[in-house]
């Protein structure tokens, strides 16, 4: 599996719907820290739960939150909190959600606070 992600910036990546598979995939591609932007079973009961992600990202040595946002609409307080933690885990960082977009747009709306 090649991770497919888009590079925002030096420190900030995204991509769109990772599964526990893919936590040690990004950790050897040099990732320190993961973001999970997608709530559980958004997208059905096939959807890998954040627990299973956040398990195999600890496997894999990762920091790993969790910090799920509806896709349509991210609140003021959504957006700082993902801006906080851009600032405080260990870089560089891979979010996620559906399709990547989401978390694009809360790294977008952070740095413009």
């Amino acid at each position: 599996m090649t991770l497919p992600i888009r590079q925002l910036d030096a420190d900030v990546a995204v991509a769109p719907q990772l599964t526990p598979d893919a936590m040690a995939e990004a950790a050897a591609a040099g990732f320190r820290s993961v973001i999970n932007n997608r709530p559980d079973f958004e997208g059905g009961a096939d959807q890998p739960t954040n627990a299973s992600i956040e398990a195999a990202a600890r496997a894999a040595g990762l920091e790993y939150v969790w910090l799920p946002v509806a896709s349509g609409f991210q609140s003021e307080a959504e957006i700082a909190r993902f801006g906080e933690l851009v600032a405080m885990l260990p870089k560089p960082i891979l979010a996620f959600c559906r399709s990547g977009t989401r978390s694009g747009r809360l790294w977008q709306a952070s740095l413009q606070r």
